[in-house]
């Protein structure tokens, strides 16, 4: 399998890594489920509950907010990785979509 192109990202599955261009992105397991989960659909919005079901554990005590939460620290781990436009759309009570 290896390394799975997503536009300028890439994603190691087996390794539970992303990268930009060149560059590793360093991600907790989090922001890697919810990138990965955004990459797998681009341009498909996802709600917070389908986000949360590909990252969290099920017994996990979480809330709407967690998710808006790490997708604000994912924007920033995506700015300082040199990527030039924020990918990540709000869809206000709606979700999320990756535009690649």
């Amino acid at each position: 399998p290896g390394w799975q192109p997503h536009g300028a990202f890439a994603i190691d599955r087996e390794g539970s890594r992303i990268r930009y261009g060149d560059a590793l992105l360093p991600l907790t397991r989090y922001e890697y489920a919810l990138l990965s989960a955004l990459l797998q659909r681009p341009g498909a919005i996802l709600s917070r509950a389908q986000l949360m079901d590909r990252g969290w554990d099920a017994s996990a005590d979480s809330a709407d907010r967690t998710v808006d939460t790490h997708i604000k620290t994912l924007r920033g781990k995506l700015r300082q990785a040199g990527v030039p436009a924020d990918p990540i759309r709000t869809h206000r009570g709606l979700g999320y979509a990756l535009e690649l």
